[in-house]
């Protein structure tokens, strides 16, 4: 399989040579695609060069900076468009553990024992997940925001706000990216929603979570908020969906009844 990772960057001068040296001595055959969102501190010119001396390293340059979804979909549509098999996310400031990529290529391929599958979901809360140097408070929050993802959209997946995933490359045609609108965070559940109704096998494996010690997250306790508010009001336009197409079932069945 040709696998690739898209590596969304802003502002992560201080991290991204670290991230992907680390990431290719891990995985040597996974090539890596950076895309940087025109950070003012350099990130962009330190890719340059990463990928002027590692022709496995990519780069793609936006214009503005236009929030972590329309990152990733600009990301995934050049990896498809070169022809990868596998194309995965991982964040740049090391929460994401290049060491552990193993795990998500064992579970897509389905030689962990368990069933290949379309998408894999490294997770923080399911059994053997964890996470390090996270306040009570921010854990909270995580666990709190998922287990009210599930509920409010009827989902069974543990983590699915989770950043380090990987996709079959037809999974994401089946789920054509062009229709995709989500642009902040929320980009993460919108795409596991989208996969489990087109009925595509997503399976989670455990992961440590590392909180950054290097530059500012931009995850914050007002992002987290307005990412929920944005699945509330997903959520219950689907809900009341599911609601008009089990009415007009029901109306179509009494007709045909008479």
């Amino acid at each position: 399989m040709r696998v690739i990772m898209v590596v969304p960057t802003y502002q992560e001068a201080d991290n991204i040579a670290w991230i992907l040296q680390r990431l290719r001595t891990a995985r040597p055959d996974v090539d890596v695609l950076v895309v940087d969102d025109n950070s003012p501190d350099g990130t962009g010119r330190i890719a340059d060069d990463l990928a002027a001396a590692d022709p496995q390293v990519h780069v793609l340059h936006r214009v503005n900076k236009g929030g972590l979804g329309a990152a990733y979909r600009h990301g995934f549509a050049h990896a498809l468009e070169a022809g990868y098999d596998v194309i995965g996310e991982m964040d740049a400031d090391g929460s994401h553990q290049p060491e552990q990529l193993h795990r998500l290529l064992d579970a897509i391929e389905g030689t962990d024992g368990g069933p290949a599958a379309d998408l894999v979901i490294g997770s923080r809360w399911v059994p053997g997940g964890t996470v390090v140097n996270w306040p009570r408070r921010r854990e909270a929050l995580s666990r709190g925001g998922n287990l009210y993802v599930r509920v409010l959209l009827g989902i069974s997946v543990k983590d699915a706000t989770a950043g380090f995933r990987l996709f079959r490359r037809d999974a994401l045609e089946k789920l054509e990216l062009e229709s995709v609108r989500s642009t902040g965070y929320v980009f993460q559940t919108d795409m596991v929603v989208r996969a489990l109704r087109a009925g595509l096998t997503v399976r989670e494996v455990p992961i440590e979570f590392v909180e950054r010690v290097r530059g500012d997250s931009k995850m914050s306790g007002k992002v987290a908020v307005e990412s929920l508010r944005r699945i509330t009001a997903w959520g219950l336009r689907e809900r009341r969906e599911q609601v008009r197409r089990l009415w007009s079932r029901r109306s179509a069945q009494e007709e045909w009844s008479r």
